[in-house]
């Protein structure tokens, strides 16, 4: 299975590596998308792909560490 979301990191987290902690944590596979980051905040687009489950504790894990979550609503065709 495949996710795709928006992350929001807010000042305090934007030097955290929390996609890779995810991906180590997690039996997911991350895949930065899109990505805009500055010292104030960051804001990127990733792909995880994995169990449903797991991808599930991902997300959890980024809400938990403070980082906002939103789905991508519309899949882009490549």
């Amino acid at each position: 299975m495949k996710k795709r979301i928006y992350l929001t990191y807010p000042k305090e987290l934007v030097q955290e590596s929390l996609i890779y902690q995810a991906g180590k944590l997690f039996k997911v596979e991350t895949n930065i998308r899109q990505a805009s980051v500055s010292s104030n905040m960051g804001l990127v687009a990733l792909e995880l792909e994995g169990e449903p489950k797991e991808i599930e504790k991902a997300i959890d894990f980024f809400i938990k560490k403070g980082v906002k979550v939103e789905p991508i609503e519309l899949d882009v065709v490549e």
